[in-house]
């Protein structure tokens, strides 16, 4: 197993603002805190962050792991990348390593460069790539903030009907026929109050018929984005563009992710051991990245509904004494091994990094 500590001289963390960028290298071996520095993220100030990691290093073996590398940090990460420098996302740090030393951005870079030189070079998270999927990036985080705002219009106009009587049974969930309904309602010349709630019912749902609209038009242009990068996703059974292009979004580019073991703690479907005494079993992992998880929750549940191999496979472990928890968590990490090598075998990694 190679660490990090034997493979770099330097490690450098970066602590990530939207205003500044604060450095902090240390000796790798020995974790010996070295100088730190400070810079604007203006293109200047970036210049010069650049230009005093490579002075400090002369050249040396060096390791840059990023706070925020696809946030704040994304334009730092991508100048240093063109640079030539290996760059890493930031590791985890522990709650309880910051107990009693306070909290600074120069302690915070000193804590991400700590926390990456004792890790095998095996479990460094390389950044995603900021060329390659910038549709799709901009389109899913485009979806949530619509399905979120559809979420909030369908919750209020419900109370109001529920609340103010406007005619329409709202004891169930809303349909789409009666919204369409309420759309299209006129304002009356009636009690004042009425006539308000009437209103607003109606400008509600036609705010959640405009949000249909547009979710229709960002899930036509997921399609043909995925089609165009990885339409192998699309042929998977549970697979649609929504949840092609979050695994496409997590995966990044070939060599990112080192494994489908790799991929699956990514996505938090990796099996946690939860055994004791004479009890041996493991548990859903609750870490990793949730939008993934969620995507591989979906997948499951489409199979689970529609695929007669994985309803077969349900029946077969529920009859062993399977609980409904452990067969999902099961479902997810054979679905995150199929992902994985679906992608690998359709665009295989060239280098490690």
């Amino acid at each position: 197993m190679a660490i990090v500590a034997d493979q770099y001289d330097f490690v450098i963390g970066v602590d990530t603002h939207a205003a500044s960028h604060t450095l902090a290298l240390i000796t790798a071996d020995t974790g010996a805190v070295g100088q730190h520095a400070q810079f604007p993220t203006s293109p200047a100030g970036l210049r010069r962050a650049a230009g005093w990691i490579q002075r400090h290093t002369q050249d040396a073996p060096a390791l840059i792991v990023i706070d925020g590398a696809g946030s704040y940090g994304a334009v730092f990460t991508k100048q240093l990348t063109a640079a030539g420098l290996v760059v890493a996302e930031a590791p985890d740090i522990a709650a309880i390593s910051r107990r009693g030393r306070g909290k600074s951005d120069a302690l915070d870079a000193v804590a991400m460069a700590q926390a990456a030189r004792g890790l095998d070079v095996n479990q460094l998270r390389w950044p995603r790539t900021t060329a390659a999927n910038p549709i799709l990036r901009v389109l899913t985080v485009a979806r949530e903030q619509m399905s979120g705002e559809r979420t909030r219009a369908v919750n209020a106009l419900t109370a109001l009907l529920r609340t103010v009587d406007l005619d329409v049974d709202a004891r169930r969930a809303l349909t789409t026929t009666t919204i369409t309904t309420i759309a299209a309602w006129r304002t009356r010349g009636e009690d004042p109050t009425l006539t308000v709630c009437r209103t607003e019912a109606i400008r509600l749902a036609r705010r959640i018929r405009a949000l249909d609209t547009e979710l229709a038009a960002n899930h036509a242009a997921l399609q043909a984005a995925v089609s165009q990068q990885a339409p192998q996703l699309l042929d998977l059974p549970g697979v649609g563009p929504v949840v092609a292009a979050t695994v496409l979004l997590a995966w990044s580019h070939p060599g990112r992710i080192r494994s489908e073991a790799a991929f699956a703690a990514l996505a938090g479907a990796s099996p946690l051991p939860a055994s004791s005494g004479n009890t041996t079993r493991h548990r859903l992992n609750r870490g990793g990245d949730r939008r993934l998880n969620r995507a591989l929750h979906t997948v499951a549940l489409v199979r689970m509904g529609h695929d007669s191999r994985t309803r077969d496979y349900v029946t077969r472990r529920t009859a062993e004494g399977r609980t409904k928890r452990e067969v999902m968590r099961n479902l997810k990490r054979y679905i995150s091994r199929q992902l994985f090598r679906t992608l690998n075998n359709a665009q295989p990694a060239t280098s490690t990094t």
